[in-house]
């Protein structure tokens, strides 16, 4: 499907994708793309990648599916440098967890290659990082959202759709605005919460006692505090309309269950808890049981 596969920024996403299309035997070729040249001589070494330059205009030659998977503000920069260098035959996306500022990015820098451009956002990740910590699994079953322009041929939007496939993932299209809107309240603010909360604890005067205690739901709730700040900073940034939307919502209930525990309105603070576990359980309901 793939003759030769460019993948910029070969971390826990890009090393994964080409793990899985070699798998697939989806792939003919894969060339690695990024700033470190120790991280991709390591991807040759684990077999993930092919060959790799550090050089991206020397990076996408030949290459016919090019997948940008490098923080959102460096989306810009990279844009502008393979529209000049990208082969007539090339499609373009990448993985970003933030679409508008993505796509304005495109526009921006694509100039005539816009209708070569289909964003996609991979519902999937760990909190580790970097080539070692990839695995040709981590799609498996996992949604895919593609938010396609208007400017797409139905034939790119087909050939991003079917790579995503061939590496296990369930692909979805959506609307810009609305993945943006949906993204911030599923991914963006639980990971802002998680920073969050951990921050805070981290500058208690008894720390190193809380942290010693705390129990299996600390654990599981500030797992996601160890991802890549880097990379939360740039999300957060890059879509704080929705973000800012969507914290404003989750300030106002968190005031209001505040108040609540303050008041020792026994009913209420029980009524919050109740709604909180009925969609919970709901939510799981829906899930394969291995990714409760």
């Amino acid at each position: 499907m793939i003759n030769r596969l460019c993948i910029i920024g070969v971390g826990l996403i890009g090393g994964s994708l080409a793990r899985a299309l070699r798998g697939a035997q989806a792939c003919a070729h894969i060339t690695g793309c990024g700033r470190s040249e120790e991280n991709l001589q390591r991807a040759c070494e684990l077999g993930v990648i092919d060959d790799y330059s550090t050089d991206i205009a020397e990076a996408v030659k030949g290459a016919d599916m090019i997948v940008l998977s490098v923080p959102l503000r460096a989306m810009p920069a990279i844009f502008r440098i393979i529209d000049v260098h990208i082969d007539a035959q090339a499609i373009i996306t990448d993985v970003g967890s933030a679409k508008s500022t993505v796509v304005q990015a495109a526009r921006d820098n694509l100039h005539n290659n816009i209708a070569r451009f289909v964003p996609g956002h991979p519902i999937a990740g760990t909190e580790q990082s970097g080539v070692e910590a990839s695995f040709a699994e981590l799609f498996n079953e996992r949604r895919v959202i593609l938010t396609p322009l208007p400017e797409n041929k139905t034939e790119a939007v087909e050939r991003v759709k079917k790579m995503w496939e061939a590496a296990g993932a369930l692909v979805q299209l959506m609307p810009v605005d609305h993945h943006d809107e949906v993204l911030a309240a599923t991914s963006h603010l639980p990971h802002i919460l998680a920073f969050g909360l951990v921050d805070t604890l981290s500058k208690m005067s008894d720390r190193d006692e809380i942290f010693q205690y705390a129990a299996g739901g600390f654990r599981d709730f500030s797992r996601i505090a160890s991802s890549d700040p880097l990379m939360w900073r740039d999300i957060c940034i890059e879509n704080s309309a929705a973000i800012i939307q969507i914290m404003d919502n989750f300030l106002q209930d968190l005031e209001a269950l505040k108040q609540a525990i303050a008041t020792a309105d026994l009913d209420t603070v029980e009524a919050i808890f109740r709604r909180a576990k009925e969609a919970r359980d709901r939510y799981t309901e829906q899930l394969a049981p291995s990714s409760k």
